[in-house]
């Protein structure tokens, strides 16, 4: 290797020491912490209590909610806060609010036994996930606004390391808490999970001293909002409405229109295209993890190995993934980071139909989750950077809001199903079919590849 390469990949590794960059960590942290507290840490409840697999499948569709954060993200791009947005300003209003909900909603859940009433529990994991998707809603915001495009990559690595930071408290340390305080493995008791969540509660106060700490971003949105603003007061005004309907009128335009059609007019007929590409790259992913955590329990696997190997190993595995993301993103760009990304990710999967085969097997275990949580990590941060890239800092809440919801929608609703693709057909051929769910994904990267290098050579 030459000293001039050297030398850039040493530059490649420096963007980790931005500020800003930094500063993604604990954002990070208080994003990953209920995420898993309502899908995956919650399935391992569920099914430790004795719920069926298809109920757990179905339950998934809480993180639904998710998917459909666009429709309120308007509000938060542009709707302040009484009180708190004089205060804090508008993402860190939001922010706290948002925050403040997810804590109470995860008490709620912790006196909730679901074999007494899974109904008042679901109501409590749909206040989380409705929270929680306003967090990332102002979240995202912040992160597009606080740094130029070069160092997203980064950005999204460290956010991402603090997003597994906190997962791993969210599934390895539910778990370990509550095989603590649960005297017998082979009987269910409430109790230990009534602590652990409590513990979950209590750790939100990570994101909510660090959003009192940090700083709004500063970016030049208001005349581009404002020019909008004026173009729509123009075309109501020959209704010859009140002026205080007009006006609410142009902010209706300005809120709820201008940020989808300034994705539409700039990015013309690849718009489709992307949209294709978003609400599919994550699918073989997100509908394989429904699952994981039953196919762990069905597998013999107790909670202390779960929490070791799984949501600790693994998520390390992930932060490493991860940052060599970034730094891929850095050197050989984003797309051809995505596709190496959707390669792996899909390619990662089949190694569980080979653990399906081994039975109780630790070093299996290890290998397979090591192998699976490197490729996501990487994945993940090409896909985040890609996002951001494709966002307008005149609308970055509402347009990220719009490209997150895509991505999760159709993933979220096949996964509901898995439950019951797994009575049917077994955890071998539930694993395959992820893993085939993934190669569109590959045809989506080459295409919009090349029409982005397409457009930059006209």
């Amino acid at each position: 290797m030459s000293s001039g390469e050297i030398s850039n990949w040493s530059s490649a590794l420096r963007i980790y020491g931005h500020p800003r960059v930094l500063g993604m960590l604990s954002l990070g942290f208080s994003a990953g912490l209920p995420l898993l507290l309502i899908l995956g840490t919650l399935s391992f409840w569920l099914r430790e209590a004795g719920i069926d697999r298809a109920t757990i499948g179905h339950l998934s569709w809480i993180g639904l909610a998710y998917s459909f954060k666009w429709l309120w993200s308007p509000l938060v791009d542009r709707m302040p806060l009484p009180v708190l947005t004089r205060l804090l300003g508008r993402r860190r209003a939001w922010l706290l609010l948002s925050q403040i909900v997810i804590t109470i909603a995860l008490v709620g859940m912790a006196f909730t036994d679901p074999l007494l009433n899974l109904t008042q529990l679901v109501f409590f994991a749909l206040a989380v996930a409705f929270a929680s998707a306003t967090q990332d809603i102002a979240l995202d915001a912040y992160r597009i606004e606080a740094v130029a495009i070069e160092l997203q990559g980064a950005m999204a690595a460290t956010y991402q390391a603090g997003y597994r930071i906190a997962m791993i408290l969210a599934s390895a340390g539910v778990l370990w808490i509550a095989a603590a305080i649960d005297l017998s493995e082979a009987t269910y008791e409430h109790l230990p999970w009534q602590i652990a969540y409590l513990v979950m509660a209590c750790s939100m106060m990570v994101g909510i001293i660090t959003t009192l700490i940090i700083r709004e971003p500063n970016v030049p949105y208001n005349h581009h909002i404002s020019q909008n603003e004026k173009i729509a007061l123009q075309a109501v005004a020959k209704w010859n409405l009140p002026p205080r309907i007009n006006r609410s009128f142009a902010w209706l335009y300005s809120a709820l229109i201008a940020p989808f059609r300034d994705f539409i007019v700039h990015h013309g007929q690849q718009a489709l295209l992307i949209l294709a590409l978003i609400a599919v790259y994550r699918i073989s992913d997100v509908v394989m993890g429904v699952m994981s955590n039953p196919f762990y329990v069905d597998m013999g696997y107790t909670k202390d190995e779960v929490a070791t190997i799984s949501k600790v190993y693994g998520v390390i595995m992930t932060i490493a993934g991860a940052a060599i993301g970034g730094v891929l993103t850095a050197k050989i760009g984003i797309m051809r980071t995505l596709f190496l990304g959707a390669i792996l990710s899909a390619a990662t999967n089949l190694l569980f139909v080979w653990l399906a085969g081994q039975g109780h097997d630790i070093s299996g275990l290890i290998f397979t989750i090591s192998a699976d949580n490197l490729s996501a990590g990487i994945a993940s941060s090409a896909f985040i950077a890609y996002l951001s890239g494709l966002t307008n800092s005149a609308y970055s809440a509402t347009q990220y809001a719009l490209f997150s919801s895509v991505m999760l929608l159709l993933p979220k609703f096949i996964a509901g199903f898995s439950g019951q693709f797994v009575d049917a057909y077994g955890y071998e051929s539930f694993f395959i079919a992820t893993a085939i769910l993934g190669l569109p994904v590959l045809v989506l990267v080459w295409l919009a590849g090349q029409a982005k290098f397409n457009k930059i050579s006209q």
